[in-house]
């Protein structure tokens, strides 16, 4: 089970680009990569999340605990990328209807 997270940064935005499998295995890895930048006050944070083939639960728990810290720190969190799989993953949960979640990639720190 791998993961790859690359994130590129500045003052205040932060890009995300994350592949591979998100299950109990990486979650943790993934959990410890993210949470420290959503501490940021007014930060917004895009994750691509194009190159992610499989996500169980685990994985949605991370994202909740983001989006949390996220916004408790007056910031954006946008997911970026899903496959259609990973689109009903978060419908079903309900979290399409609290998150900003596209199929798109549209932006990136440069």
């Amino acid at each position: 089970m791998n993961i790859s997270i690359e994130m590129k940064e500045n003052d205040q935005f932060t890009s995300v680009d994350i592949s591979g499998e998100i299950d109990a295995y990486t979650a943790p890895k993934l959990r410890e990569s993210l949470f420290h930048l959503s501490e940021k006050e007014g930060g917004t944070m895009v994750i691509n999340l194009s190159g992610v083939s499989y996500m169980d639960s685990t994985g949605l728990g991370v994202f909740v605990g983001v989006y949390k810290n996220i916004r408790s720190n007056n910031g954006q969190l946008y997911l970026q990328g899903l496959s259609a799989r990973l689109m009903r993953l978060f419908e079903i949960t309900g979290l399409s209807n609290i998150m900003d979640i596209s199929s798109k990639n549209e932006g990136e720190v440069r």
